[in-house]
């Protein structure tokens, strides 16, 4: 277990709750999670920062998380899942923000996902950094889980595949080779590194110029601990980060079924 965040207090539990008196726009399921996270100084990751949003640390240290997973039944509300659309797996580089001590929430350096369609459809409707890549995962888990059931167990060990498309060739690359323990699944706890790495339901983008946070509603994460068994990539590279050469703490979920928000203007001030 991780020791508690001494510095000053963020409210992280309110971002927790569902909005009162708002409709999702979108709902999906996520499966077979993955979080690697780098320690790193914060200078190092402020400057990559919009204007409006301020670096979340723990214990003075800011992290950036590679978070590779697979999409099942992605839908908007009112409309079915459809296989060939709604099912693509995806990986995301990020690191975690504030606005004025308040709202912590993710600032996404880039997201990869295997669906072209859906890319072309996030980056329009959201704002937010997709890029088209080809993908691969074997392993997993939640393919067999009991609808609004987040309590399966993730299997042993998953392997997760990617490459960036560019210009028509494979340019930016994940490979993360995985064991996930078998003990668990269990919700981190408040005040912990595991509880500030894993439990974020804000996401921040910047659109014509403005800052906007969007919400996601789902149960607690079940966690496991996990280990690599091997790993390369070069996603914090493209990105403009340098990573360290330590090794990442690491998490895997077996994932949750979430809602989605629409975007809101974040307030000036």
């Amino acid at each position: 277990m991780t020791p508690p965040n001494p510095e000053p207090a963020i409210d992280r539990i309110g971002p927790t709750r569902r909005p009162v008196g708002r409709r999702a726009v979108m709902y999906q399921k996520w499966r077979s999670l993955l979080f690697l996270h780098w320690a790193f100084p914060p200078e190092q990751i402020r400057p990559l920062l919009p204007p409006g949003l301020e670096l979340d640390t723990f214990d003075g240290l800011a992290y950036v998380g590679l978070v590779p997973f697979t999409m099942r039944a992605v839908r908007p509300r009112g409309l079915p899942a459809v296989p060939w659309l709604s099912n693509f797996h995806e990986t995301n580089v990020r690191t975690y923000v504030h606005v004025g001590g308040r709202d912590p929430g993710v600032w996404f350096f880039s997201l990869d996902a295997a669906n072209p369609l859906a890319v072309a459809l996030a980056r329009a409707w959201f704002r937010l950094p997709y890029h088209y890549a080809r993908m691969d995962l074997r392993g997993g888990s939640g393919h067999g889980t009991a609808p609004g059931r987040n309590d399966c167990t993730f299997a042993n060990r998953i392997l997760y595949q990617s490459e960036r498309f560019r210009a028509g060739r494979a340019g930016v690359i994940s490979f993360v080779d995985c064991l996930v323990h078998p003990k668990g699944p269990r919700p981190t706890d408040p005040g912990t590194l595991d509880y500030f790495l894993i439990e974020r339901y804000l996401l921040y983008t910047v659109r014509h110029g403005r800052l906007y946070s969007g919400q996601v509603h789902h149960p607690p994460y079940p966690v496991q601990t996990a280990e690599i068994l091997a790993y390369e990539e070069t996603m914090l590279a493209a990105s403009g980060i340098v990573r360290p050469d330590r090794a990442p703490v690491v998490h895997a979920s077996a994932g949750v079924d979430v809602e989605i928000f629409s975007l809101r203007p974040v307030p000036p001030g």
